[in-house]
């Protein structure tokens, strides 16, 4: 037994050294790989093996990415290198490189990923990660979706939940006589997923459903944010898993859907509207002998629903906690908002806000803009170079480099005091800045990858404010440091919007 055991250690330190060399021969690639990458781009002289910056990354991304930022803005290139988890990442400061990335999403170019491991989360049928006549087509079939009707019959479904969910908000407040500062993030969330589900499939989810919903719906969220192990007790694992009871959901939704449009009815919900020209294509390929039109198939249907879901839900919370936090630094903001809806609706009247009333709501839109521009929810949007790309004169994107442009950095350009909130840039006829710097404006992206929701997005935002700012007073817990950013993943205020609320009508409306 001695002997044997003798034995394994002499055998262990006769391997030792070709282990030791083995490991040492791998950094030096990984390290030689790494700058010639890099190129002349600025960024870490060593990488740590495989890992990289992956715990500066973890620690507090906001530093690490105004880190790359820096780099970027003191180069002069616009752009930086660093390496995270064996991938070699690309940091884009630069607008006019921004549109580059965004206006070549195609197979021989840049693959728009939404996240690192987006492939895996989200699955084959995922419209982010479509090209060309198809990815057309399919923004065709969803147009419906956002047409004036539809966005009409949305705003009074997005009213009722807001206010249902302030309702709430002011009982929760004033279950300890409103002494404690209420933070919103969490409840904005909530509220948010409350809109999407009611808005897209509202009348085929029942309770049940919307509470499984909901929780599949945190498993997916806490996912993005974990470390990226695809085996079962990990986060990530979760996640994945969850999308897809999610997607069946959405596919159930989506069937249930076709079969009230076939009967006349209709349409009450975002699905409503989408299944109109889908079950007509379906019937009329099925009389002529042909086979069911593209993304028209139930399983398909559910999981572009999801990924509609995904893009409304956290990039708007996050909107609405930076729109609460700027009215509430903000006074003179505030007071006009105010002014402007008073003018429009009251609360007294008993009927939610109108199309014409909210199309006249031109100061408040002008606020919502200036907070996606002040904030943009997500940062960034990263895509993964499926080919070697020049995207400068000297300097090309290697092939399998993931490329995060930045549209936070670029709304913080070109602006004039870009720092500063200032609705009046969107509203003042003579700055015209909206116009001027448009460029700069990227919080919705652009290129053939632009959200094709944004008008329901920034109706959300404004609904939100106008209710919001005329049925509650509202006073901000402002404490330093309140307002820093924290990833989750869009960005939002680091106390979670605490506030302290109560009521501001004499009676709160009921529609």
């Amino acid at each position: 037994m001695a002997q044997s055991w003798l034995s394994g250690i002499m055998d262990i330190r006769a391997v030792a050294p070709f282990l030791v060399a083995a490991v040492a021969l791998y950094m030096l690639v990984e390290q030689l790989s790494y700058h010639r990458k890099k190129g002349p781009l600025p960024g870490p002289p060593l990488v740590v093996p495989f890992l990289g910056s992956l715990a500066p990354l973890m620690r507090d991304p906001p530093a690490f990415w105004a880190a790359q930022a820096a780099r970027a803005r003191e180069s002069g290139t616009g752009l930086a290198a660093d390496y995270v988890l064996g991938t070699f990442i690309v940091f884009v400061r630069d607008t006019e490189l921004s549109h580059r990335v965004l206006a070549n999403v195609r197979p021989d170019a840049f693959h728009f990923v939404g996240h690192q491991f987006g492939r895996k989360i989200f699955g084959d049928h995922c419209l982010i990660h479509m090209f060309g006549e198809e990815h057309k087509d399919m923004r065709r079939r969803i147009a419906p979706n956002f047409t004036p009707r539809a966005l009409s019959t949305y705003a009074a479904i997005q009213q009722r939940v807001i206010l249902a969910h302030l309702r709430r908000w002011l009982h929760r407040s004033a279950a300890d006589g409103g002494r404690a500062a209420f933070p919103i993030l969490l409840p904005c969330r909530d509220m948010n997923l409350d809109t999407s589900q009611t808005v897209f499939v509202g009348p085929y989810l029942d309770e049940e459903a919307r509470r499984r919903f909901e929780r599949d719906y945190n498993l997916f969220n806490v996912g993005l944010m974990a470390l990226p192990v695809d085996l079962p007790g990990f986060a990530f694992r979760r996640a994945k898993l969850a999308v897809r009871r999610l997607a069946r959901t959405l596919a159930g939704c989506a069937r249930e859907s076709k079969a009230w449009v076939r009967a006349g009815g209709e349409p009450r919900c975002l699905v409503d509207y989408w299944m109109q020209d889908a079950v007509r294509e379906i019937d009329e390929a099925a009389a002529a002998g042909k086979p069911p039109p593209a993304h028209s198939g139930d399983e398909e249907v559910g999981s572009h629903l999801f990924d509609f879901l995904y893009a409304a839900q956290d990039a708007s919370t996050s909107s609405l906690c930076w729109a609460v936090s700027a009215l509430g630094s903000h006074p003179d903001v505030l007071a006009r908002v105010r002014a402007e809806v008073a003018a429009l609706w009251s609360p007294a009247s008993g009927s939610p806000i109108a199309a014409d009333q909210l199309a006249e709501m031109r100061y408040t839109h002008a606020v919502a803009r200036e907070v996606v521009r002040h904030r943009p929810p997500a940062t960034m949007l990263p895509h993964v170079a499926g080919e070697r790309f020049r995207l400068t004169e000297r300097y090309a994107v290697p092939r399998g480099a993931i490329v995060f442009p930045s549209l936070y950095e670029s709304s913080l350009q070109g602006f004039p005091d870009a720092g500063a909130f200032d609705p009046e840039r969107f509203f003042s006829e003579a700055r015209r800045e909206g116009v001027a710097f448009r460029r700069n404006f990227l919080a919705f992206g652009a290129g053939a990858h632009e959200c094709v929701g944004q008008r329901y997005a920034l109706n959300q935002l404004v609904l939100f404010m106008a209710l919001f700012v005329s049925l509650l007073d509202f006073r901000r817990d402002a404490k330093e440091g309140c307002d820093d950013l924290v990833y989750m993943p869009t960005i939002a205020p680091k106390d979670g919007c605490a506030v302290y609320l109560r009521q501001r009508c004499a009676v709160f409306p009921s529609f």
